[in-house]
Protein backbone atom coordinates (compact mmCIF):
# COMPACT_ATOMS: atom_id res chain seq x y z
CA UNK A 1 0.00 0.00 0.00
CA UNK A 2 1.25 3.01 -0.80
CA UNK A 3 0.37 6.05 1.44
CA UNK A 4 1.76 9.25 3.13
CA UNK A 5 2.67 9.31 6.75
CA UNK A 6 5.18 10.77 9.25
CA UNK A 7 8.63 9.18 9.72
CA UNK A 8 10.99 8.74 12.35
CA UNK A 9 14.00 10.45 12.74
CA UNK A 10 17.20 9.07 11.47
CA UNK A 11 19.02 9.01 14.67
CA UNK A 12 16.29 7.10 16.57
CA UNK A 13 16.28 4.65 13.42
CA UNK A 14 20.13 4.10 14.21
CA UNK A 15 19.70 4.42 18.28
CA UNK A 16 16.83 1.87 18.40
CA UNK A 17 18.39 -0.75 15.70
CA UNK A 18 21.40 -0.40 17.96
CA UNK A 19 19.20 -1.21 20.99
CA UNK A 20 18.12 -4.28 19.07
CA UNK A 21 21.90 -5.08 18.45
CA UNK A 22 22.74 -5.54 22.42
CA UNK A 23 19.57 -6.45 22.75
CA UNK A 24 19.57 -9.29 20.49
CA UNK A 25 23.33 -9.90 21.01
CA UNK A 26 23.44 -10.45 25.11
CA UNK A 27 19.80 -11.93 25.38
CA UNK A 28 19.66 -14.51 23.11
CA UNK A 29 22.42 -14.96 20.65
CA UNK A 30 25.38 -15.22 23.19
CA UNK A 31 23.63 -18.11 24.99
CA UNK A 32 24.94 -20.53 22.22
CA UNK A 33 28.64 -19.90 22.53
CA UNK A 34 28.37 -19.61 26.94
CA UNK A 35 26.49 -23.30 26.90
CA UNK A 36 29.54 -25.18 27.26
CA UNK A 37 31.06 -22.86 29.88
CA UNK A 38 27.74 -22.67 31.76
CA UNK A 39 27.63 -26.55 31.68
CA UNK A 40 31.07 -27.14 33.08
CA UNK A 41 30.84 -24.72 36.03
CA UNK A 42 27.89 -25.93 37.28
CA UNK A 43 27.69 -29.82 36.15
CA UNK A 44 25.17 -30.04 34.05
CA UNK A 45 24.54 -31.50 30.59
CA UNK A 46 24.56 -29.09 27.84
CA UNK A 47 20.90 -30.42 27.01
CA UNK A 48 19.88 -29.69 30.36
CA UNK A 49 20.80 -25.91 30.18
CA UNK A 50 18.91 -25.72 26.62
CA UNK A 51 15.62 -27.21 28.46
CA UNK A 52 15.93 -24.30 30.57
CA UNK A 53 16.42 -21.89 28.00
CA UNK A 54 13.48 -23.35 26.48
CA UNK A 55 11.04 -23.13 29.49
CA UNK A 56 12.29 -19.45 29.77
CA UNK A 57 11.27 -19.02 26.30
CA UNK A 58 7.94 -20.30 27.02
CA UNK A 59 6.98 -17.78 29.25
CA UNK A 60 8.47 -15.11 27.19
CA UNK A 61 6.54 -15.99 24.97
CA UNK A 62 3.19 -16.25 27.21
CA UNK A 63 3.55 -12.66 28.06
CA UNK A 64 4.21 -11.37 24.95
CA UNK A 65 0.68 -10.40 24.46
CA UNK A 66 0.42 -8.42 27.66
CA UNK A 67 3.63 -6.53 27.10
CA UNK A 68 2.11 -5.66 23.67
CA UNK A 69 -1.03 -4.26 25.12
CA UNK A 70 0.78 -2.01 27.50
CA UNK A 71 2.84 -0.87 24.73
CA UNK A 72 -0.33 0.40 22.68
CA UNK A 73 -1.43 1.91 25.70
CA UNK A 74 1.47 3.49 27.38
CA UNK A 75 3.40 4.11 24.50
CA UNK A 76 6.45 1.54 23.53
CA UNK A 77 9.02 3.57 24.51
CA UNK A 78 8.55 3.55 28.66
CA UNK A 79 8.01 -0.27 28.02
CA UNK A 80 11.52 -0.75 26.48
CA UNK A 81 12.84 1.41 28.88
CA UNK A 82 12.09 -0.40 32.12
CA UNK A 83 12.60 -3.80 29.95
CA UNK A 84 16.05 -2.58 29.46
CA UNK A 85 17.12 -1.76 32.87
CA UNK A 86 15.02 -5.48 33.74
CA UNK A 87 17.48 -6.51 31.60
CA UNK A 88 20.66 -5.03 32.43
CA UNK A 89 19.91 -6.40 36.35
CA UNK A 90 19.14 -10.00 35.06
CA UNK A 91 22.31 -10.05 33.48
CA UNK A 92 24.25 -9.61 36.74
CA UNK A 93 21.82 -11.72 38.30
CA UNK A 94 23.45 -14.32 35.83
CA UNK A 95 26.91 -13.27 36.47
CA UNK A 96 26.39 -13.67 40.27
CA UNK A 97 24.51 -16.87 40.18
CA UNK A 98 26.04 -19.49 42.99
CA UNK A 99 24.23 -22.26 41.39
CA UNK A 100 22.94 -23.76 38.43
CA UNK A 101 19.24 -23.37 40.05
CA UNK A 102 19.88 -19.50 40.84
CA UNK A 103 21.27 -19.26 37.21
CA UNK A 104 18.35 -20.44 35.59
CA UNK A 105 16.07 -17.86 37.89
CA UNK A 106 17.98 -15.25 36.49
CA UNK A 107 17.93 -16.84 32.80
CA UNK A 108 13.94 -16.90 33.51
CA UNK A 109 14.27 -12.93 34.24
CA UNK A 110 15.97 -12.06 31.16
CA UNK A 111 13.69 -13.58 28.98
CA UNK A 112 10.70 -11.93 30.71
CA UNK A 113 12.93 -8.94 29.85
CA UNK A 114 13.23 -9.61 26.41
CA UNK A 115 9.80 -9.66 25.75
CA UNK A 116 9.94 -5.79 26.13
CA UNK A 117 12.94 -4.49 24.63
CA UNK A 118 12.98 -6.88 21.39
CA UNK A 119 11.61 -6.50 17.33
CA UNK A 120 8.29 -6.46 18.38
CA UNK A 121 8.14 -3.58 20.88
CA UNK A 122 10.47 -1.96 18.62
CA UNK A 123 8.28 -2.34 15.95
CA UNK A 124 5.17 -1.05 17.93
CA UNK A 125 7.02 1.98 18.53
CA UNK A 126 7.62 2.93 14.76
CA UNK A 127 4.02 2.49 13.89
CA UNK A 128 2.98 4.67 16.63
CA UNK A 129 5.79 7.40 15.06
CA UNK A 130 5.27 6.41 11.37
CA UNK A 131 1.78 4.58 11.16
CA UNK A 132 1.81 2.59 7.50
CA UNK A 133 5.62 4.44 7.03
CA UNK A 134 6.49 2.24 9.57
CA UNK A 135 6.83 -0.30 6.94
CA UNK A 136 10.32 1.14 5.08
CA UNK A 137 11.70 2.13 8.76
CA UNK A 138 10.76 -1.47 9.88
CA UNK A 139 13.06 -2.27 6.96
CA UNK A 140 15.92 -0.34 8.22
CA UNK A 141 15.92 -1.02 11.61
CA UNK A 142 15.94 -4.51 10.98
CA UNK A 143 19.12 -4.25 8.02
CA UNK A 144 20.79 -2.61 11.41
CA UNK A 145 19.89 -5.12 13.79
CA UNK A 146 21.17 -7.64 11.44
CA UNK A 147 24.76 -7.70 12.63
CA UNK A 148 23.95 -8.76 16.19
CA UNK A 149 24.92 -12.62 15.49
CA UNK A 150 28.10 -11.52 13.53
CA UNK A 151 28.79 -9.36 16.27
CA UNK A 152 28.16 -11.34 19.38
CA UNK A 153 29.16 -14.57 18.34
CA UNK A 154 32.81 -14.04 18.21
CA UNK A 155 32.32 -11.29 20.98
CA UNK A 156 30.92 -13.47 23.08
CA UNK A 157 33.57 -16.25 22.36
CA UNK A 158 36.21 -13.57 22.92
CA UNK A 159 35.22 -12.17 26.43
CA UNK A 160 34.46 -15.16 27.76
CA UNK A 161 38.27 -15.92 27.21
CA UNK A 162 39.55 -13.14 28.61
CA UNK A 163 36.79 -12.89 31.41
CA UNK A 164 34.87 -16.20 31.73
CA UNK A 165 31.44 -16.35 31.56
CA UNK A 166 30.30 -14.41 34.82
CA UNK A 167 32.59 -11.59 33.68
CA UNK A 168 30.58 -11.97 30.00
CA UNK A 169 27.28 -11.11 31.79
CA UNK A 170 28.90 -8.68 33.71
CA UNK A 171 30.12 -6.46 30.43
CA UNK A 172 26.43 -7.58 28.48
CA UNK A 173 24.79 -5.86 31.73
CA UNK A 174 26.53 -2.79 31.34
CA UNK A 175 26.01 -2.61 27.16
CA UNK A 176 22.06 -2.94 28.50
CA UNK A 177 22.38 0.01 30.81
CA UNK A 178 24.80 2.02 29.29
CA UNK A 179 23.74 1.98 25.62
CA UNK A 180 19.79 0.59 25.93
CA UNK A 181 18.27 2.52 28.53
CA UNK A 182 19.15 6.02 27.29
CA UNK A 183 17.60 5.11 23.66
CA UNK A 184 14.71 3.68 25.35
CA UNK A 185 14.13 6.64 27.24
CA UNK A 186 15.29 9.28 24.39
CA UNK A 187 11.96 7.39 22.06
CA UNK A 188 9.38 7.82 24.85
CA UNK A 189 9.93 11.56 24.83
CA UNK A 190 9.77 11.32 20.78
CA UNK A 191 6.31 9.34 20.92
CA UNK A 192 5.12 11.49 23.69
CA UNK A 193 5.66 14.94 21.76
CA UNK A 194 4.15 13.40 18.62
CA UNK A 195 1.24 12.10 20.32
CA UNK A 196 0.62 15.30 21.46
CA UNK A 197 1.43 17.58 18.99
CA UNK A 198 -1.22 15.40 16.80
CA UNK A 199 1.09 13.51 14.32
CA UNK A 200 0.48 9.83 15.34
CA UNK A 201 -1.44 8.48 12.33
CA UNK A 202 -3.78 5.21 12.22
CA UNK A 203 -4.24 2.49 9.55
CA UNK A 204 -7.10 0.77 9.38
CA UNK A 205 -7.34 -2.05 7.39
CA UNK A 206 -10.98 -3.47 5.85
CA UNK A 207 -11.25 -7.06 4.93
CA UNK A 208 -14.28 -8.73 3.08
CA UNK A 209 -15.54 -11.24 5.16
CA UNK A 210 -15.15 -12.45 9.08
CA UNK A 211 -13.86 -16.36 7.93
CA UNK A 212 -11.21 -14.58 5.84
CA UNK A 213 -9.90 -12.72 8.64
CA UNK A 214 -9.85 -15.99 11.06
CA UNK A 215 -8.18 -17.58 8.40
CA UNK A 216 -5.69 -14.97 7.85
CA UNK A 217 -4.94 -14.97 11.31
CA UNK A 218 -4.38 -18.79 11.86
CA UNK A 219 -2.22 -19.29 8.64
CA UNK A 220 0.01 -16.15 9.70
CA UNK A 221 0.11 -17.81 13.07
CA UNK A 222 1.09 -20.80 12.06
CA UNK A 223 3.91 -19.90 9.70
CA UNK A 224 5.44 -17.73 12.22
CA UNK A 225 5.60 -20.74 14.62
CA UNK A 226 6.93 -23.17 11.89
CA UNK A 227 9.78 -20.52 10.86
CA UNK A 228 10.85 -20.16 14.84
CA UNK A 229 11.42 -24.26 15.25
CA UNK A 230 13.51 -23.78 12.40
CA UNK A 231 14.97 -20.59 13.19
CA UNK A 232 15.77 -21.17 16.78
CA UNK A 233 16.94 -25.11 15.75
CA UNK A 234 19.57 -23.57 13.27
CA UNK A 235 20.75 -20.44 15.03
CA UNK A 236 21.32 -21.37 18.52
CA UNK A 237 23.29 -24.61 17.49
CA UNK A 238 25.21 -23.31 14.15
CA UNK A 239 28.30 -23.83 14.95
CA UNK A 240 27.99 -27.12 16.80
CA UNK A 241 26.32 -28.90 14.27
CA UNK A 242 28.51 -27.69 11.63
CA UNK A 243 31.23 -28.98 13.36
CA UNK A 244 29.24 -32.48 13.94
CA UNK A 245 28.33 -32.42 9.65
CA UNK A 246 32.42 -32.74 9.81
CA UNK A 247 33.33 -28.88 8.67
CA UNK A 248 35.72 -28.56 11.29
CA UNK A 249 37.45 -25.78 12.16
CA UNK A 250 35.85 -23.50 9.25
CA UNK A 251 32.88 -23.90 11.59
CA UNK A 252 33.09 -20.67 13.01
CA UNK A 253 34.30 -18.77 9.72
CA UNK A 254 30.80 -20.03 7.93
CA UNK A 255 28.79 -19.13 10.66
CA UNK A 256 30.18 -15.52 10.33
CA UNK A 257 28.81 -15.31 7.03
CA UNK A 258 24.95 -15.46 8.19
CA UNK A 259 24.88 -11.81 10.28
CA UNK A 260 26.53 -10.37 6.52
CA UNK A 261 23.76 -12.51 4.24
CA UNK A 262 20.89 -11.16 6.95
CA UNK A 263 22.21 -7.66 6.22
CA UNK A 264 22.54 -7.97 2.56
CA UNK A 265 18.77 -9.55 2.22
CA UNK A 266 17.45 -6.34 3.69
CA UNK A 267 19.49 -3.95 1.28
CA UNK A 268 18.21 -6.43 -1.98
CA UNK A 269 14.71 -6.42 -0.29
CA UNK A 270 15.21 -2.21 -0.12
CA UNK A 271 16.12 -1.59 -3.36
CA UNK A 272 13.91 -4.47 -5.03
CA UNK A 273 11.39 -5.73 -3.27
CA UNK A 274 9.40 -2.27 -2.24
CA UNK A 275 6.68 -3.33 -4.38
CA UNK A 276 6.37 -7.07 -3.26
CA UNK A 277 3.52 -7.87 -2.12
CA UNK A 278 4.32 -8.87 1.74
CA UNK A 279 2.30 -12.12 1.94
CA UNK A 280 4.58 -13.30 -0.91
CA UNK A 281 8.01 -11.90 0.31
CA UNK A 282 7.31 -14.40 3.99
CA UNK A 283 6.83 -16.93 1.61
CA UNK A 284 10.20 -16.59 0.02
CA UNK A 285 11.85 -15.36 3.32
CA UNK A 286 10.79 -18.72 5.08
CA UNK A 287 11.76 -21.12 1.87
CA UNK A 288 14.95 -19.66 2.12
CA UNK A 289 15.88 -21.30 5.15
CA UNK A 290 14.68 -24.68 4.89
CA UNK A 291 16.44 -24.54 1.30
CA UNK A 292 19.62 -23.56 2.63
CA UNK A 293 19.42 -26.44 5.34
CA UNK A 294 18.57 -29.12 2.46
CA UNK A 295 21.93 -27.41 0.99
CA UNK A 296 24.10 -28.16 3.53
CA UNK A 297 22.90 -31.68 4.35
CA UNK A 298 23.51 -32.62 0.80
CA UNK A 299 26.92 -31.18 0.35
CA UNK A 300 28.82 -31.83 3.63
CA UNK A 301 31.20 -31.52 4.82
CA UNK A 302 31.83 -29.22 1.91
CA UNK A 303 33.06 -25.98 3.35
CA UNK A 304 31.66 -24.09 0.31
CA UNK A 305 28.16 -25.99 0.43
CA UNK A 306 28.27 -25.11 4.21
CA UNK A 307 29.09 -21.20 3.17
CA UNK A 308 26.29 -21.61 0.89
CA UNK A 309 24.22 -22.81 3.29
CA UNK A 310 24.68 -19.79 6.02
CA UNK A 311 24.18 -17.16 2.90
CA UNK A 312 20.81 -19.00 2.05
CA UNK A 313 19.81 -19.49 6.10
CA UNK A 314 20.65 -16.02 6.41
CA UNK A 315 18.97 -14.23 3.45
CA UNK A 316 15.72 -15.98 4.85
CA UNK A 317 16.45 -15.02 8.26
CA UNK A 318 17.01 -11.42 7.31
CA UNK A 319 14.09 -11.04 4.85
CA UNK A 320 11.93 -12.74 8.18
CA UNK A 321 12.72 -10.52 10.42
CA UNK A 322 11.04 -7.90 8.08
CA UNK A 323 8.15 -9.85 7.62
CA UNK A 324 7.13 -10.42 11.33
CA UNK A 325 6.59 -6.18 11.21
CA UNK A 326 5.13 -5.65 8.35
CA UNK A 327 2.82 -8.80 7.24
CA UNK A 328 0.59 -8.06 10.80
CA UNK A 329 0.38 -4.10 9.86
CA UNK A 330 -0.20 -5.00 6.12
CA UNK A 331 -3.16 -7.58 7.03
CA UNK A 332 -4.90 -5.73 10.20
CA UNK A 333 -3.74 -1.81 10.28
CA UNK A 334 -2.26 -0.25 13.09
CA UNK A 335 -5.12 -0.66 15.65
CA UNK A 336 -3.79 -2.48 18.54
CA UNK A 337 -1.28 -3.66 16.76
CA UNK A 338 1.43 -3.83 20.02
CA UNK A 339 -0.54 -6.31 20.99
CA UNK A 340 -1.23 -8.48 17.92
CA UNK A 341 2.82 -8.36 17.48
CA UNK A 342 2.29 -10.21 20.80
CA UNK A 343 0.33 -12.77 19.79
CA UNK A 344 2.46 -13.17 16.84
CA UNK A 345 5.57 -13.24 18.92
CA UNK A 346 3.95 -15.96 21.88
CA UNK A 347 2.96 -17.96 18.86
CA UNK A 348 6.36 -18.12 17.35
CA UNK A 349 8.21 -18.71 20.67
CA UNK A 350 5.94 -21.24 22.32
CA UNK A 351 6.44 -23.13 19.32
CA UNK A 352 10.16 -22.53 18.84
CA UNK A 353 10.97 -22.51 22.98
CA UNK A 354 11.17 -26.39 22.71
CA UNK A 355 12.79 -26.40 19.55
CA UNK A 356 16.44 -26.05 20.34
CA UNK A 357 16.03 -28.50 23.49
CA UNK A 358 14.37 -30.33 20.46
CA UNK A 359 16.89 -30.84 18.38
CA UNK A 360 20.00 -30.88 20.73
CA UNK A 361 18.00 -34.44 22.06
CA UNK A 362 17.09 -35.76 18.26
CA UNK A 363 21.07 -34.62 17.12
CA UNK A 364 22.10 -36.88 20.34
CA UNK A 365 20.04 -39.63 19.61
CA UNK A 366 19.95 -39.90 15.86
CA UNK A 367 22.83 -37.56 14.53
CA UNK A 368 22.91 -34.13 13.26
CA UNK A 369 21.47 -35.30 9.48
CA UNK A 370 17.91 -36.18 10.41
CA UNK A 371 17.41 -33.13 13.14
CA UNK A 372 18.04 -30.86 10.48
CA UNK A 373 15.63 -32.64 8.05
CA UNK A 374 12.94 -32.46 10.96
CA UNK A 375 13.57 -28.83 11.32
CA UNK A 376 13.72 -28.32 7.55
CA UNK A 377 10.11 -29.68 7.61
CA UNK A 378 9.36 -27.02 9.86
CA UNK A 379 10.23 -24.32 7.33
CA UNK A 380 8.57 -26.09 4.61
CA UNK A 381 5.55 -26.17 6.28
CA UNK A 382 5.74 -22.40 7.40
CA UNK A 383 6.19 -21.72 3.21
CA UNK A 384 2.60 -23.37 2.72
CA UNK A 385 1.09 -21.30 5.18
CA UNK A 386 2.38 -17.92 3.88
CA UNK A 387 1.85 -19.42 0.46
CA UNK A 388 -1.96 -19.89 1.75
CA UNK A 389 -1.90 -15.91 2.68
CA UNK A 390 -0.94 -14.98 -0.40
CA UNK A 391 -3.71 -16.99 -2.55
CA UNK A 392 -6.38 -15.67 0.24
CA UNK A 393 -5.56 -12.18 -0.61
CA UNK A 394 -4.47 -12.34 -4.27
CA UNK A 395 -7.68 -11.24 -5.50
CA UNK A 396 -7.25 -7.04 -3.17
CA UNK A 397 -9.85 -8.13 -0.80
CA UNK A 398 -7.72 -6.05 1.92
CA UNK A 399 -7.62 -2.35 1.60
CA UNK A 400 -5.52 0.07 4.05
CA UNK A 401 -6.33 3.69 4.39
CA UNK A 402 -5.13 6.34 6.75
CA UNK A 403 -6.80 8.21 9.14
CA UNK A 404 -5.61 10.56 11.93
CA UNK A 405 -5.83 9.43 15.33
CA UNK A 406 -8.28 10.02 18.06
CA UNK A 407 -7.13 12.51 20.97
CA UNK A 408 -6.06 10.09 23.56
CA UNK A 409 -6.65 6.61 21.76
CA UNK A 410 -5.45 3.81 23.63
CA UNK A 411 -4.53 1.66 20.91
CA UNK A 412 -1.50 3.64 19.88
CA UNK A 413 -0.23 4.96 22.89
Amino acid sequence: MTLTAPRAPGWLIWGLGLTQVVGYGTLYYSFGPLAPHLAASFGWPETALFGALAASLLLSGAIAPWAGRLADRHGAGPMMGLGSLAAALALVLCALAPSGPAFVGALFAIELAAAFVLYPLAFAALAQIAGAGAQRQIVHLTLIAGFASTLFWPLTSALVAQLGWRGTYLVFAGLNLVVCVPVHLALARHVRQSRAAGRVPTVTVGVAQPEQVRTLVWLMLAGFAMTGILASSVTLHMVGLLAGLGVGSAGVAVAALFGPAQVASRLINMGWGAGLPQPWLAVIAAGLMPLGVLVLVLTAPSPIGAMLFAVLFGLGSGLFSIVGGTLPLTLFGTQGYGQRLGMVNAGRQLASALAPFLFSLLASLLGTTPALLAAAGAGLLATLAFAGIGWQTRAGAISASPGPAPHGSGSIQ
